[in-house]
Order: structure tokens, then sequence, then C-alpha cells
């Protein structure tokens, strides 16, 4: 056992966790990459399975697919519900067993982030977030069932209301998905219907703020406000929801009649920091010292949106390119523990800037003094989403549907599906509430 390689345990597979994993591929370590999905997904691109632009197959790659030519890098599908520090392993459980312990010599904790409803968990059940391909894939049903519900509906006063949709959020998630879902009811669905003009329908983007895409710089964050409304979305800046419910949202006083709520604000991050019992800061995000690792045990590493660590007097944004940095950084210290050499300097991050999508030829890019919106900075997004999926066939096949879409304003995937049990199973057996299990994202 003194002679076994070291064991890399990585808790997250996402841009984190994936990351970390390929740093590792020539460290003569045993990888263990767990995850409680069997794939890596490209999220900045959720909206646009939202909006039915893009099918979940093209923003989602297998781990096993990404990681199959590494060979001393395992991935087992669990979910990991907790740390065991004294005796260096993690709980796991999995479809047949309860919290096996896991040891590690090393672990990379990439957990990511879920929804945060700002001490409001009521509202989840009537604006459900958009993190995980189950929610984009519930959103789109929703979207596109408004429609068909409105269709059916022989009376016209309540078209309104089921053609209604409310975006709770203004930061990048929710103005894209603002001008996605313009797109949408002003091009795709518009002579689709005979009963309804999808191009009436109201779209409303909620948000506290007093403007959109609060870490953008003034100019851009008013461009990208005036594109929203030069698409028909209704703003409304300064006033959080004071209610959400079945019926709809409650904003400043106002009641909102709507059957389609979608929540686009705030992250929690996962219980990572509960599992080490180390200091967090106040969003609960672990705190981690400039080599990424935990005060006190530097064989734990915590990285993405599950770690908190300033730089030049602020904290490091909970962006993509954020996680992967730190990912590399994480898996390069390792590797130099293992091999004998001398750790890299701290870490620091490189920002190459932050870009938002908005509607249709249209997006705002600050990169330093650098501030561009328009088409240009459309086809730089493009550019780079592309470069980050994770395989090159998706690539293809996303660059192909982009080019259909913005030609001819159809989408790629308006399907319905809902899962469900046969008949027969549920006649055979009672549903069971579905289990929620904590993020390893």
């Amino acid at each position: 056992m003194e002679n076994r390689a070291p064991r890399v345990v990585i808790v997250g597979g996402g841009f984190g966790g994936v990351a970390a994993a390929k740093a590792l591929r020539k460290t003569p370590a045993s990888v263990l990459l767990i995850d409680r999905t069997n794939h890596h997904l490209f999220q900045p691109l959720l909206y646009q399975v939202a909006t039915a632009v893009l099918a979940p197959g093209q923003i989602a790659s297998p781990i096993r697919e990404i990681l199959r030519r590494q060979q001393n890098a395992t991935v087992i599908l669990g979910e990991v519900t907790g740390v065991d520090v004294n005796h260096q392993s993690v709980l796991v459980s999995s479809a047949d067993r309860e919290d096996v312990p896991v040891p590690y010599d090393y672990l990379v904790l990439a957990t990511g982030a879920g929804h945060s409803y700002f001490g409001h968990d009521e509202y989840e059940k009537f604006a459900p977030g958009l993190k995980s391909l189950a929610d984009a894939l519930a959103a789109r049903n929703k979207i596109l069932q408004a429609f068909e519900l409105a269709e059916a509906e022989e009376d016209p006063s309540r078209h309104r209301d089921l053609l209604t949709f409310v975006l709770v959020g203004g930061g990048a998630t929710g103005v894209e998905m603002a001008g996605a879902l313009a797109g949408l009811v002003r091009s795709t669905l518009r002579s689709e219907y005979r009963r309804i003009d999808p191009s009436a329908a109201r779209i409303i983007l909620v948000d506290q703020g007093s403007r959109v895409l609060g870490t953008f710089a003034d100019d851009l964050s008013r461009a990208a406000k005036e594109r929203l409304e030069k698409q028909g979305v209704e703003v409304r800046l300064g006033h959080g929801v004071d209610r959400i419910d079945t019926g709809g949202v409650t904003v400043a006083g106002e009641r909102i009649a709507s059957k389609t709520v979608i929540w686009t604000a705030g992250v929690a991050p996962s219980p990572a920091g509960k599992w080490l019992k180390g200091e967090t800061d106040r969003s609960g995000r672990v705190r981690v010292q400039t080599d990424l690792t935990v005060a006190g045990h530097p064989e734990i590493f915590v990285i993405g949106d599950t770690a908190s660590l300033d730089q030049d007097g602020k904290p490091l944004p909970g962006v993509a390119q954020v996680a992967m940095q730190q990912g590399r950084y994480a898996g390069k210290l390792i590797h130099r523990r293992v091999t004998g050499r001398t750790a890299p300097r701290p870490f620091r991050y490189f920002d190459k800037g932050n870009m938002a999508v908005v509607g249709k030829g249209f997006a705002v890019l600050q990169s330093g003094r650098v501030h561009v919106s328009g088409i240009f900075a459309w086809l730089a997004w493009a550019v780079v989403h592309l470069e980050f999926v994770g395989q090159s066939s998706l690539r293809i096949s996303v660059f192909l549907q982009w080019v259909w879409t913005y030609l001819t304003g159809q989408r790629g995937s308006r399907l319905i599906v809902n899962h469900h049990a046969s008949a027969n199973d549920d006649a055979r057996t009672p549903s069971a509430p579905e289990r929620q299990p904590v993020g390893t994202r």
C-alpha cells in the first residue's frame, strides 16, 4: 500500500472538475471523478434549450467520453453527501448503496451552485430556475404549453394571462433568456397558430437593481436594456418580487397574472462548507487560500462556484472561466506535489472579459477598457462559446443550428416531452416523492 499511486478524488463534473481532471492526465496518480449525472453540461447555453434553439444533447457530453483517453481517470455516477476530513474520505450514495466512504489523498471540491430564492424557498415550485438540463426541459415544456393552452382556450380574455412570461432576475441569464424568448414568440411561432397571435405575448423582466447586467459597464447595460425593449420586453427595475404563487407575481404592489414564471436571479453554493466545517463567506462559499486549499488542509482544494477568493480586493465572479482556470491550477499543483516538484506561484485569475447575448445578432462584450455592443460582439460571443462546447461534433451541430436559426428563424427542438412512468407502472405502485440530491456540479 505504501507504493500505491496517490488517489485524487474530484467531486463535480462541471467546468472546474473536468479541467482539474484533464490537468492530471500525466500525473502518476489515480483520478476518481464523482458526479450525480453522467454528463458535463455547458451551462451558458441552457437558456437556448429552454427556448427551443438547441436540443439537450447539443450542450452536454458524457463525462466518460470526455475522459475516455485518460487512462488514469475513472468516472463514478454517485451523489456525494459529505466529507470525513479526519479519515480523508468522501461519502458517496448511489442507486443501491448509501454513504459509502471513498478515501482520498487529495480532494478537489468542484460542486458548483444551485438556486437561491433569498429566503423564499416557497417560490421554487412556482418559479423554477435554470441550472440543469432537467430545468431547461421543464422550462421549454412550460413555455410551449402556454401557447397550446392559449390556442385551446375559448375565452379570448384569458389569452393575455396565459401568454405573459415573467423572468425574475436581470443578470446575464435573465437578459439572455428574455432576448431568446422574444425571438421565439416574435418570429418562430408567429405563423403557426390560428386562434392566437404569439407575437402579442408579454415578456416581463424584473430586477430589484437599478440596471440590467449589473456586472457590466453602464454603457453596455444601457445598450442591453434598449435592445430588450426594442424586442418588446418590458424591463422593470428597482423592485423585486413581493410574492409569487400559482397565479402570477406581485411587483411593487402590482399584480401580474402569469402562468409562466422563471427564476433567473441568485445562486446558492453547494453544502461543501457544511461538509468541511471550515470558514465560509456570507453566502456560504468556502473561503480558500491563494493556492485554492482550505486552511489547515493542504490536501483539500475548493474551486469554482463553491469557493470564495478575493483578488485585488474583490471576490472572483462565479463564471465558467474562473472555474476552469482554478481547475487547471489545482491539477497542476497536485501534479507538482506528487512528482516532488516546486509548487507554482499563487493562483491568479486572468479575466478575459464578459459577454452576454441579447437576442438575434446582438451582444455586449466587455474586456478591460474595451466595450463593444452589436453584431460584432455577437460574432465574438458565438466564436468563444463554440470553442468551449465539449466536443468537436457538438460544435459543428451547434454552429449549423445557429446559422439555420439566424437565417430562417426556425428553432431546432420545439417538442413538449413529459417524462412519466407507464400507466401500468402507475397502477401497480404508488408514486414516491422525487429525491432531491445535493449539488455536485
